[in-house]
């Protein structure tokens, strides 16, 4: 195996935006040159390969799957999401409405961004994104505000989170908000919670090699409606960062069960402020990340 410094950092650049609600690892991936390959390498791991793999052809198996360049890419990922984490949930417990603000604007940005990608605007596209957005709205609204902490649900929410690789403008931190499964999963990062990381990632792997082929299936046969229904998908999310809200259920231990978006109170001025604040500037950040990305496309 031939370590490559320069793929590494990529794969840092990508965890750093699959960390952060609103920035998709794809699109990095996109814009540093690999996304294709990215892809390839994700689908070249299937029944031959695990046929390989069974037969102790190590050697065939690495080499079919792009090993090395998986690898290296995980590795850069992984150390960017390790380094980060504990900050994030800092940020999280100690300035919850910046950080909730900033991915707030980043999110917004994400769904104008995708947006472009739709190769023709009609009344499809326009139920499609309705669609989406009630969906999510309803999830968001309805749905409880913490989920369950099984190994079932720790495994599904990898399985989906990992498949944001190949979703233009969705990062797998933004779909773990949407599963109240973010703080979660970086808790047990730090933590160093082995038992949770493993389900997690053996989420991740059965995503990656099952659902990617879906979603990857799905935009080339329907790309204005699956881009359409994630926008809608991203704006009707939005109840799940609003950070503004009123209890209506505990649990035994004094956590929120189910939560109502309200509006900002009298003497929540500055935490309104803080929170529009940082959304301008997750906005901004985001429309000046496309505005690089569209650059480094047209180089390519």
């Amino acid at each position: 195996m031939k370590f490559k410094i320069d793929l590494y950092i990529k794969g840092v650049f990508m965890g750093i935006a699959e960390i952060i609600p609103g920035v998709s690892g794809g699109t990095i991936a996109f814009i540093t040159g690999i996304y294709e390959e990215l892809i390839d390498s994700i689908k070249s791991v299937n029944a031959r390969s695990i046929k390989l793999l069974i037969n102790l052809k190590l050697s065939l198996f690495w080499k079919h799957i792009n090993g090395t360049f998986l690898l290296t890419l995980l590795l850069g990922m992984l150390t960017s999401i390790l380094a980060l984490s504990r900050i994030i949930v800092f940020l999280i417990d100690e300035h919850p409405f910046k950080i909730w603000g900033f991915f707030f604007g980043l999110i917004i940005a994400s769904a104008i961004v995708i947006f472009y990608q739709i190769e023709t605007v009609s009344v499809r596209v326009f139920i499609a994104s309705t669609v989406g957005l009630i969906v999510a709205s309803y999830i968001a609204l309805e749905a409880p505000s913490t989920t369950p902490n099984t190994n079932l649900f720790i495994f599904l929410s990898g399985a989906i989170a990992i498949s944001a690789l190949i979703l233009p403008g969705i990062s797998g931190s933004f779909i773990l908000v949407f599963l109240s499964k973010y703080e979660f999963i970086l808790n047990s990062l730090n933590n160093f919670d082995v038992a949770v990381i493993s389900i997690f990632i053996s989420g991740c792997v059965v995503g990656l090699v099952t659902f990617s082929r879906v979603f990857s299936y799905l935009f080339k046969k329907y790309n204005d409606i699956v881009v359409s229904i994630l926008i809608g998908f991203l704006l009707g999310s939005l109840f799940k960062i609003w950070p503004f809200y009123k209890v209506l259920e505990y649990d035994a231990y004094n956590e929120p069960i189910y939560t109502n978006p309200v509006l900002p109170s009298s003497g929540q001025e500055n935490e309104l402020l803080y929170f529009i604040v940082f959304s301008i500037i997750g906005f901004i950040s985001m429309w000046v990340l496309e505005k690089k990305f569209i650059g480094l496309n047209k180089e390519i």
